[in-house]
């Protein structure tokens, strides 16, 4: 069985740091030797190339823009009357993933709109997602990348959120029910759910997006006993 590959989501670890490359250093600096980033489009992609190629990462999952954050939009996906703006997001998407190198992108649903009934508009918002999702697969398929859907938790996360129906894809990582780090205190035997994984054969990545309950490198002690269970060098030695 082979190991585990954990990527940092620098979107959400390392919050006491400010900006993205200082981010991507301190997760190369951590022993890490993938990232995700949830949307680099405040920087100029080349300029998160040179910090993720000097912290010595790659970079493996980007998302596709969320739209307008200031209306409460989270993805466009499965707007209705948002499909011209997801395609430009879309377009965005595809240009960092080509100069990041970064073969993954999520396709981000959206909410549900505000005040709306989730039963009432799930089959109009299912016939957006598939028009969406079918340009985005030709988009895609001409780019050699590949797409991926995330339904999220709308009991805690984002009861907002379109997508709600767990499927296979991408794994990430968080404690429950504070979202904090694996080994924090929780509901979920990691250790357990790494073993069940090794033995599936899952050879993706596993996204480290939690919220760090302090200092992001002292907490990743459950990542280091991990790697030396793996027999794998830690940082620094």
């Amino acid at each position: 069985m082979a190991p585990l590959r954990f990527s940092a989501n620098v979107s959400w670890l390392f919050p006491e740091l400010p900006g993205l490359p200082a981010r991507l250093r301190a997760a190369g600096s951590s022993g890490f030797e993938a990232a995700e980033v949830a949307w680099p489009y405040a920087e100029p992609p080349e300029a998160v190339a040179r910090a993720a190629r000097e912290a010595g990462l790659r970079l493996v999952l980007i998302n596709t823009p969320p739209g307008d954050r200031e209306k409460g939009e989270m993805g466009l996906g499965a707007v209705p009357g948002r499909q011209a703006a997801f395609r430009e997001g879309l377009e965005q998407a595809v240009l960092y993933a080509r100069a990041l190198g970064c073969p993954r992108i999520h396709l981000m649903a959206g909410r549900v709109p505000q005040g709306a009934d989730r039963a009432a508009v799930r089959s109009e918002m299912e016939t957006v997602f598939l028009e969406n999702l079918r340009h985005a697969a030709g988009v895609l398929a001409q780019e050699n990348l590949v797409g991926l859907l995330e339904p999220i938790n709308t009991r805690i996360t984002d009861p907002q959120y379109f997508l709600d129906t767990p499927q296979q894809g991408h794994v990430q990582v968080a404690q429950v029910p504070g979202r904090g780090e694996p080994d924090s205190p929780g509901e979920l035997n990691f250790p357990y759910l790494f073993q069940l994984l090794e033995n599936e054969g899952y050879k993706g990545f596993v996204g480290c997006e939690y919220r760090p309950l302090g200092d992001t490198a002292e907490g990743l002690n459950w990542l280091r006993s991990y790697w030396e269970r793996q027999g794998r060098p830690q940082a620094g030695q």
